[in-house]
């Protein structure tokens, strides 16, 4: 089994300060780490939108999966942070959009609040890549 570590960078300058990568693959597994709705600028997508942050954290996801060589289709878990649970069905929405063929187990849990006052949604997977 390989084991090498290949660290996945989106190129935001928060990596470096905070000390993390978009994703990181070690042997078939791939962890992608809470993803926002931030473009490369630094300027938010969808504010006051549930479903199309959760439409762009997923696109931002799937292009880090692409560079670890999966795909969407080989997530098995998603865990989807929410700051307001009572919007469940906007994210659930888009995630459907996304997985509703491939259906990886889920977690959508609400927390008090994300790094930015205008985050709703913040979303983590895990994926097996294909031999």
């Amino acid at each position: 089994m390989n084991n090498e570590r290949i660290n996945i960078s989106s190129g935001a300058k928060w990596e470096d300060i905070v000390g993390y990568s978009r994703a990181v693959k070690i042997g078939s597994i791939i962890e992608v780490a809470g993803t926002t709705a931030v473009d490369e600028n630094g300027q938010m997508i969808g504010v006051n939108n549930p479903y199309e942050q959760t439409r762009y954290a997923l696109a931002k996801i799937e292009k880090a999966l692409l560079a670890a060589g999966a795909s969407m289709k080989d997530v098995i878990r998603t865990r989807m942070f929410v700051t307001d649970i009572s919007k469940w069905e906007e994210v659930g929405k888009a995630h459907g959009e996304f997985f509703r063929e491939i259906k990886p187990a889920a977690s959508m849990i609400e927390v008090k609040g994300l790094i930015s006052p205008e985050l709703l949604v913040e979303i983590e997977v895990t994926a097996i890549a294909p031999n």
